[in-house]
């Protein structure tokens, strides 16, 4: 049997020892046969139902699973000295699971299940730490289509606000001496988290959408950075995803600093001020025929004022397929989508104890 659980599970606290060493067994076991099913993965019968009464356990919640694994990421990070801390949302489907208690709409009415947002450590050159944080949630099918009035809530009333919790989170369980670097795509270009207190070890890169107004005289973002000369090119290696192949890109890059108004429709904006933050643009001119070009407009806290200081931000935004692939791992290596547990609740408890493996795993 593997040693490798009961080392990275050793700080588990699930209220009892014999739970700690079933949860080490689990993990284990699950690891050693990831795409199997339950029963086939723990190999015998009490193993299998052992498993399923942990997950249904009112005694521990899914939480406690997690934080023993995030007890040992913290651990690796103190290994470094610049970590990244990627973010990203993704769905649970259940719907052919109807009977499943606890879920709630996804996309639409006739989808189903749990949505689940990860912060996930890396090192500066893309090694996999482990998860920090994971919030997991039942949207209200009367919530349904509140988007749309999304302009006259405070983003703590938002799930966008799941941006800013990571954030917190993150803030809270690392080192001051250690540099942390959070890193997401463009549903995470929110002017409150840009605003949003951080101390001087903590920065944010973040692919930008929205067309803000700068202070520039081209007056909005995207005009104003492609109004800025070239600094050189850099050619990046571009992971596979269900949209593309993996292939070389090379990318031209711009890069400046703005100061960001706050948005028009901002709730309390006469009492907010206008953030400065670094740009930076790589853009593909000449992509492969039939290819769609790679354009990133990457927002950052981090100080650039070098061609290298704008390829170190492009070549850490690189490493957010981590956590794309974590996602995958779990919903495709670890078929976290076909268990049939009843509630919501197990769900996530299975979740918990698979997301050690899918890190395993990656």
């Amino acid at each position: 049997m593997e040693k490798w659980a009961a080392l990275e599970l050793k700080q588990a606290d699930l209220g009892d020892a014999r739970r700690n060493k079933r949860l080490v067994r689990i993990v284990e076991d699950l690891a050693a046969q990831p795409t199997s099913s339950v029963p086939q993965a723990c190999g015998s019968l009490a193993a299998t139902s052992a498993t399923y009464d942990f997950w249904s356990s009112p005694y521990f919640k899914a939480d406690d699973i997690r934080n023993a694994h995030i007890k040992s990421t913290v651990e690796r990070i103190k290994e470094h000295d610049i970590v990244l801390m990627i973010q990203d949302t993704t769905s649970i489907d259940l719907t052919s699971h109807p009977g499943t208690s606890g879920i709630g709409y996804l996309d639409n009415t006739k989808c189903f299940g749990l949505k689940v947002h990860s912060t996930f450590a890396a090192s500066a050159k893309g090694v996999p730490l482990g998860i920090i944080n994971q919030q997991v949630w039942a949207r209200d099918i009367k919530d349904l289509g509140i988007a749309k009035k999304r302009r006259q809530r405070q983003t703590e009333e938002k799930e966008s606000q799941r941006w800013l919790d990571g954030l917190n989170q993150t803030q809270k369980l690392i080192p001051e001496e250690k540099i942390v670097v959070t890193v997401a795509d463009s549903e995470a270009d929110i002017f409150d988290l840009f605003r949003q207190e951080r101390p001087e070890n903590s920065h944010l890169l973040i692919r930008g959408t929205h067309n803000r107004k700068v202070n520039h005289t081209a007056n909005y973002l995207h005009q104003a950075i492609r109004a800025t000369s070239s600094c050189g090119k850099l050619v990046v290696s571009i992971k596979r995803n269900p949209e593309r192949q993996a292939r070389t890109a090379e990318l031209t890059i711009r890069y400046a600093t703005l100061e960001v108004e706050v948005p028009r429709h901002h709730i309390g904006r006469s009492q907010i001020k206008p953030v400065k933050l670094q740009v930076v643009l790589a853009e593909e001119e000449n992509p492969p025929e039939g290819s769609s070009p790679i354009s990133w407009l990457l927002l950052t806290t981090l100080e650039v004022n070098s061609f290298e200081g704008a390829t170190r931000c492009v070549e850490w935004y690189t490493y957010r397929w981590l956590i794309e692939r974590y996602h995958y791992t779990l919903k495709s290596g670890c078929k976290i989508e076909e268990l049939q547990l009843e509630t919501a609740k197990r769900i996530d408890m299975a979740l918990a104890t698979y997301s050690i493996v899918a890190w395993r795993l990656l």
